[in-house]
């Protein structure tokens, strides 16, 4: 076991401890090289001398080592001392999502989205340098005060080889993908399952599967079907409910195959909370079985014979006769077999695949000779190819497209503003005057609204002018020129800062100076107000401070942690606090240090509210045995060992009137003791008579001489 002020690494000084997990538990300490306060996770005693378990540990380092990202816990160092392993990570100040949600019961819409964009962009870098985490749940994401959301403990994480990712090692059962739960194949879309089933909990306040055991947790994974989140939370718009629920599907192959997607649909969803963007993905679809009825079967027979009939077979008549020839042998033998029918069209088939074949050879062949000419049917064969494979790359391209917004009536700044967020471009093709809008206001548009266009595409627009002829050209030069140097200022209230600071920079801004503010209606973390009113036109790159809620008007319980109790006392009260003290012995704070507050230091309360202390008595105390008939020395020392007495064990010797010679009396201290302190095992002498008369028998004889 650690103990509090031990250094490892001649340079981490452990402080106290803040966390416990199933293999290590973690410690806040003190970089001294550095001077900076650190998080140090340590491999748990009873897991030293396993090899498999100190590999894990280690893997976690290496895992953990190579990612920096700003929603990542950083690891700072990794080392073994004395058989104590250790990874010093960075120190996060702040609450994990698991409390946080207990706290507030559910997140709003806004909160879980941008909590679930974070832990995306962490993970995207994870999964960039072929790390799968493994474990994502809410345990494992903090929010810190400042409202960064981290994720951390890539305790199974693995690289995503083929010999590591077939596993297994299991995360928390509630958030474990079904491949998981089975123990099969585990990759990067693994942890998309667990992160849509952490964004369902955070916008229902509840796990969508539940039981007694983990078994029965698991085999829900694996066979039910998830109810959805409208059910429990009625305001969830369409296209998160949708974000969820292709995030979680049983199948891999149904659920995002990147994470960078799911990163682009989840800032989508703020943009158009209610839009149908998200595609989901039917494996059945060309599976399906079509039943013909004669009307549809005479239909396809005419489409084949149109079809052949537009090929040209000349040059392989005869061939077609040797297949006639042999079709008719068949017939002949076996006069009961298929239908003449279905033989005919099996012998097209085969003709058509036939010409095929020949046709590629041949245009294989003439490719590789550098031959320009060709048949006709070379050439028609050659540029059915590439319309297929042009029709191929249109339909893979049609997946990453969006909808053009509708621009008329908007200035340029807003307008580019709008098509800046959608991957858009946008480009001035001229000015008209217009009688019913605004000189600068967009009266047309190249693309109409509601099509779908890809993504980097460019719109062209004209705008409203105020005169004709040349010298409205002039003016709409001039015009263009300003609107490129101007912009518009968002209304960023209510947003988180991420979602302020992303519209802000978006419109050509810069984000000033962040302070906070009490709030009894802006939920905390978002924006309250900003310097610059919405819907302002200003010069590009001007700068924009916000003032975030810290939630409604409250103070923060102080840290006192780790104070002695006296002192911890006096700075509660100086705060304005109530104090109660409770005493609790501890194995790993010293006596008399304050151990932890209720409620927990940094948690914002009602001014004048009580914080109970909780202080250490030190090492609890042993319980001193009791002494029993006919019990000596050695007896005596052995039955206090196994009350837990560590300490020094002293014996001394006594005169007894009831207590037979070489016999246990008693022992000092009689109640309890520290189990590093002394204690002295008190023996018999006997009586205090026998003594006397055993040292003196001739004062005793001469005393019964001179009696009469």
């Amino acid at each position: 076991m650690i103990k509090i002020g031990t250094i490892v690494g001649d340079r981490y000084e452990i402080l106290e401890k803040i966390g416990v997990g199933g293999m290590a538990e973690v410690y806040k300490g003190k970089d001294h090289k550095l001077n900076r306060f650190v998080a140090v996770k340590v491999l748990k005693e009873e897991f030293r001398s396993n090899d498999a378990f100190v590999k894990k540990f280690k893997e976690e380092a290496q895992a953990a080592a190579g990612l920096a990202h700003p929603n990542i816990v950083n690891v700072y160092d990794v080392g073994d001392e004395n058989g104590i392993y250790y990874i010093v990570m960075e120190l996060v100040e702040g609450i994990t999502l698991k409390e946080y949600i207990e706290r507030k019961g559910r997140l709003t819409i806004k909160e879980a989205t941008s909590i679930a964009i974070q832990v995306s962009a962490g993970l995207e870098v994870a999964h960039n340098n072929q790390i799968v985490h493994r474990d994502i749940k809410p345990q494992n994401i903090i929010i810190s005060r400042e409202g960064k959301v981290k994720v951390t403990d890539f305790g199974i994480a693995k690289a995503t080889t083929s010999q590591t990712t077939t596993s297994n090692a299991m995360g928390s059962v509630h958030y474990a993908s079904p491949e998981q739960a089975r123990g099969g194949y585990v990759d990067h879309r693994s942890d998309i399952y667990s992160l849509g089933i952490v964004l369902y909990e955070m916008v229902t306040g509840r796990v969508p599967f539940d039981g007694d055991t983990a078994v029965a947790v698991a085999v829900k994974h694996l066979q039910e079907e998830m109810v959805p989140p409208s059910v429990y939370c009625k305001e969830i718009p369409y296209s998160l409910e949708q974000i969820i629920k292709k995030c979680t599907q049983k199948s891999p192959d149904r659920r995002y195959q990147d994470i960078g997607d799911l990163l682009v649909d989840l800032k989508q969803s703020l943009l158009d909370p209610e839009g149908d963007f998200v595609k989901m993905v039917d494996l059945d679809e060309q599976a399906k079985t079509v039943v013909m009825d004669k009307d549809s079967s005479s239909r396809v027979k005419e489409r084949r014979k149109i079809r052949l009939a537009e090929e040209e077979y000349d040059e392989d008549e005869d061939e077609d006769d040797e297949y006639d020839d042999e079709d008719d042998d068949d017939e002949d033998d076996d006069e009961e077999g298929l239908s003449p029918s279905v033989e005919r069209a099996m012998t097209i088939a085969g003709v058509v695949l036939a010409v095929i074949i020949v046709l590629v050879l041949v245009l294989f062949a003439s490719r590789a000779l550098g031959l320009g000419g060709g048949n006709r049917n070379n050439s028609e064969d050659s540029q059915q190819t590439e319309e297929n494979a042009e029709d191929e790359e249109d339909s893979q391209s049609s997946a990453n497209t969006v909808e053009m917004p509708n621009l008329i009536g908007k200035t340029m700044t807003e307008a580019r503003i709008e098509l800046d967020e959608l991957g858009l471009s946008i480009t001035l093709g001229g000015s008209e005057d217009s009688s019913e809008y605004s000189a600068g206001q967009i009266i047309r548009q190249s693309v109409e609204s509601g099509e779908r266009v890809e993504v980097g595409s460019s719109v062209e627009v004209t705008i409203a002018g105020s005169g004709s002829g040349s010298g409205s050209s002039s003016q709409t030069s001039e015009q263009q020129e300003e609107e490129e140097d101007q912009a518009v200022v968002p209304n960023v209230t209510g947003r988180t800062e991420a979602e302020a600071r992303s519209m802000l920079e978006a419109a050509g801004l810069k984000v000033g100076t962040v302070s906070e503010s009490a709030s009894d209606t802006v939920t905390t973390g978002n924006v309250i107000s900003q310097s610059l009113s919405a819907n302002t036109e200003v010069a590009q790159g001007t700068t924009v401070n916000l003032v975030l809620s810290s939630g409604p008007n409250k103070v923060s319980v102080t840290d006192v942690i780790g104070h002695e109790s006296t002192r911890a006392q006096g700075e509660l009260q100086a705060d304005g606090f109530a104090v109660n003290v409770n005493e609790v012995y501890s194995d790993e704070v010293r006596e008399g240090l304050v151990i932890s507050t209720n409620p927990d230091r940094g948690t914002y309360v009602e001014p004048g509210s009580t914080v109970t202390i909780t202080v250490s008595l030190g090492r609890a105390q042993v319980e001193i045995p009791s002494v029993t008939v006919n019990m000596n020395y050695e007896a005596a020392a052995e039955a206090l060992r196994d009350a837990g007495f560590e300490g020094t064990i002293k014996e001394a010797t006594e005169s007894s009137e009831s207590v037979g010679e070489g016999y246990v009396t008693r022992y000092e201290p009689r109640s309890t003791v520290d189990p590093d302190g002394t204690v002295t095992i008190y023996v018999s002498t006997g009586s205090a008579s026998q003594q006397t008369t055993t040292q003196d028998p001739a004062s005793q004889q001469s005393q019964t001489t001179t009696q009469p």
